[in-house]
């Protein structure tokens, strides 16, 4: 089996550590800078039609994860390495949005069917259960979105280094969770999108 990851040595590498100690500062640090971030509004200027996009590229990274699987499953690890590395890239383009968005526009409640931020009885009895279901998904997703970080980072990491049983075994968990993570961004937004103010 060709080994396109392998472009480290694990044993001798000095870097090795470095590498680890780096994952863990962004898995930390990306977390805090995105919530810092929201405690920041930026008046006058419009990214209201950010989450559709940012939406699809969640979407996107969804079937990227599906066809990475089928890749490795059929021997095309070359192709498995670009399909995730681009799985990567859109994560990092979707987190890029998501910040933008939430920097410059108001958070939308869900079932506030007349945008005024606020939610009335008649708001609340309309959605009812739904809303229930809709801040769990959103709440485990939101959860699921932190904890990913450093799952596919390491995942990557140890396929990077050559270290294929390693990766395999992280990327039983990995895998589930960022489909998750991307599928239910899709789901959030669906769900949601019917109270973006027009």
């Amino acid at each position: 089996m060709p080994k396109p990851f392998s472009l480290m040595n694990t044993t001798t590498n000095p870097n090795k550590t470095g590498l680890r100690k780096w994952i863990i500062a962004v898995s930390i640090v990306i977390p805090i800078a995105v919530a810092a971030l929201f405690g920041i509004k930026i008046e006058g200027v419009d990214f209201s039609f950010l989450p559709p996009i940012y939406a699809s590229i969640n979407g996107i990274t969804a079937i990227l994860l599906l066809l990475a699987l089928y890749f490795i499953k059929n021997g095309k690890v070359q192709q498995h390495q670009k399909t995730i590395q681009v799985a990567l890239g859109l994560s990092v383009l979707f987190l890029l949005c998501y910040v933008a968005y939430h920097m410059t526009s108001d958070s939308t409640l869900y079932g506030d069917l007349d945008a005024n931020g606020q939610l009335d009885e008649i708001e609340l009895n309309y959605v009812k259960s739904s809303r229930l279901a809709y801040i769990i998904l959103l709440l485990s997703h939101i959860s699921l979105s932190v904890a990913v970080i450093p799952v596919v980072l390491f995942t990557y990491l140890h396929a990077w280094e050559g270290n294929y049983q390693k990766h395999k075994k992280w990327a039983k968990f990995a895998f589930p969770i960022w489909l998750y993570v991307a599928v239910t961004g899709v789901v959030v937004y669906l769900m949601i999108s019917p109270y973006y103010p027009h």
